[in-house]
């Protein structure tokens, strides 16, 4: 007997929550949008600052990457944007101000390449 009673008032209470259950806020992660060209800004060797001649990180809006040939596919986890191909995989941290900082052993030990992206172009003032 006591089963039928908790079954009807379950069936009672069925439709209520069909109708409120849509309507529960959830909360979605946040996407960031890093797609863009980014040009170096600063170059460490050692620590020590060095001129920054390196060709433009460029991140496409289809999770496609270039830099210097290297091209490949991208994905951001968190502060982080994950860059590999079919043999390498890096990360880079996201920093404030629109700058992604990669940090790599090359020839000369450590390395890390400061890239920015410039939101306005310099000296366009229209919005197409």
């Amino acid at each position: 007997m006591g089963y039928v009673r908790v079954a009807r008032i379950l069936v009672r209470f069925l439709p209520l929550a069909a109708v409120l259950f849509p309507l529960n806020p959830t909360s979605q992660a946040q996407t960031i949008d890093v797609s863009g060209r980014y040009e170096c800004t600063q170059a460490k060797v050692h620590g020590k600052e060095t001129p920054c001649k390196a060709a433009p990180l460029i991140l496409k809006n289809d999770g496609r990457f270039e830099l210097r040939g290297w091209e490949g596919s991208y994905l951001v986890n968190g502060g982080w944007v994950e860059l590999s191909d079919s043999l390498i995989k890096t990360r880079a941290r996201i920093e404030p101000g629109h700058k992604i900082v990669l940090r790599y052993y090359g020839k000369h030990g450590l390395v890390q390449m400061t890239f920015e992206r410039r939101v306005a172009e310099l000296g366009k003032t229209a919005l197409s």
